[in-house]
């Protein structure tokens, strides 16, 4: 960075991303997804784009096929997923999401789980919460609840989006 500041670092950066969202759920429909529609709220308050939206099963093969539609998607330069990182049975999206990634965003994960332990503590551990760059897209995978999506959009995605997606065009 050298003595660059931070206002530096950002500026030139896209002002309007284009994203995919996706909602892993078992019991989530487009109507009942809270979090999905917080997404989608968020972005559109910082001048971001929609071109994609899904509510798919937990399964490990609905997930692939959905990213994979994002990455030939002219249109969409982010994928946000939510749902399926905690440790239960059915939470299969961190390893979809993992198998896919060509590079982690280790940071995300850590830092979000920080956050989220200075909110409820110890439980913060069972979050599987990651990111990472996949095609020349940036994906982050956060937790479903209301709670988790505004942190991570809020704190960490938002902040960060469009200077992802500026380095990834370098």
């Amino acid at each position: 960075m050298g003595s660059h500041t931070a206002d530096e670092h950002k500026s030139h950066v896209p002002k309007s991303i284009g994203c995919m969202v996706i909602t892993c759920s078992d019991t989530r429909t487009p109507d009942t997804d809270t979090s999905g529609q917080l997404i989608h709220t968020l972005l559109k308050k910082h001048g971001h784009t929609v071109a994609a939206y899904h509510v798919v099963k937990d399964e490990p093969t609905q997930i692939k096929d959905r990213i994979a539609e994002g990455l030939v998607n002219e249109a969409v330069h982010a994928i946000i997923i939510n749902g399926g990182t905690g440790i239960s049975k059915r939470d299969s999206t961190f390893e979809a999401v993992d198998a896919m990634l060509e590079k982690r965003l280790v940071g995300f994960g850590e830092i979000f789980r920080y956050l989220t332990y200075q909110d409820i503590g110890s439980p913060a551990i069972m979050s599987r919460a990651t990111a990472g760059i996949i095609k020349g897209r940036v994906l982050f995978s956060t937790p479903g609840s209301e709670n988790a999506v505004r942190l991570a959009m809020e704190k960490l995605i938002l902040p960060e989006l469009g200077h992802l997606v500026k380095e990834l065009t370098k």
